[in-house]
């Protein structure tokens, strides 16, 4: 084997040993290295060069950068997952074809939709579906997905916490958890336009919190500004914002009349 493919092999497997250690600045330090080894390499994108060992430089660094958003999942970085999956990207679609499938391809497409629907990229959601093939839009993980979006349009936030309870892979949790709170985030600004205030059990049971310590916690962390009394969640100290300045209505009509004049001189 080429001396450069073995190196890369074998920082591979000691960045995936430290990271199973959870030693992660270890192994973030040597996927570091892996990445300005992997230049190197002319079989890949963008060059995609026909060198002998062509199929072996381009498993390793598909490899590699699997690795790498794996590892972006276990420290909670999302800048770094959305860098390390559109460097992977290629190696599932244009490198597809003299490459054998990944076992891990849809598990990590998978959790680029949840990251997109936790930051609420729904456009980007729809835009990343269209591109699947069919056998893709088939697979556990994709459906998963798919099925949360469905229930967070509809508003079913019951179902988008349950599904923690059934999610392909473990890995899911990171997302699961940040959705979670998206969701929450999202009554909670409804709550407090909707209700001058809540019981703490009716707060609970709207907030989807299975106990009043989680939903305490939840107010001292997110929402300072809601006030605790006689039981019940007060949300009015949130409403009070300074007056909306008056819109000069008139002359903004009289400048939208100027303009059109103008416009008809000018045709």
């Amino acid at each position: 084997m080429d001396p450069k493919l073995t190196e890369a092999s074998q920082l591979l497997e000691r960045s995936k040993a430290a990271c199973t250690r959870e030693d992660f600045n270890t192994s973030t330090n040597l996927l570091s290295q892996l990445k300005v080894l992997l230049t190197g390499f002319r079989s890949l994108p963008p060059l995609f060069e026909d060198t002998s060992n062509a199929v072996e430089e381009l498993t390793i660094a598909r490899d590699v950068f699997e690795h790498a958003v794996l590892l972006s999942v276990k420290i909670g970085d999302q800048e770094a997952f959305e860098r390390d999956f559109f460097q992977l990207k290629p190696y599932y679609t244009d490198a597809s074809s003299c490459l054998a499938q990944s076992p891990q391809e849809y598990m990590i497409l998978g959790l680029n939709l949840l990251r997109l629907l936790v930051q609420n990229r729904i456009a980007e959601f729809h835009t990343e579906l269209e591109l699947l093939s069919p056998t893709a839009l088939e697979n556990a993980c994709i459906k998963h997905a798919v099925e949360l979006e469905q229930s967070f349009m509809e508003g079913a936030y019951n179902r988008v916490l349950s599904a923690k309870q059934n999610v392909p892979y473990k890995t899911y949790d990171y997302f699961m958890d940040l959705l979670a709170k998206t969701v929450r985030d999202e009554i909670a600004g409804c709550s407090e336009k909707a209700y001058d205030y809540l019981s703490i059990s009716d707060a609970c049971q709207m907030l989807l919190f299975p106990s009043e310590n989680e939903l305490l916690e939840y107010i001292k962390e997110e929402h300072p500004e809601w006030e605790i009394k006689n039981g019940s969640v007060v949300f009015q100290k949130a409403k009070e914002s300074p007056p909306c300045k008056e819109i000069p209505s008139l002359q903004l009509i009289n400048q939208t009349l100027s303009y059109a004049r103008e416009l008809e001189r000018i045709v």
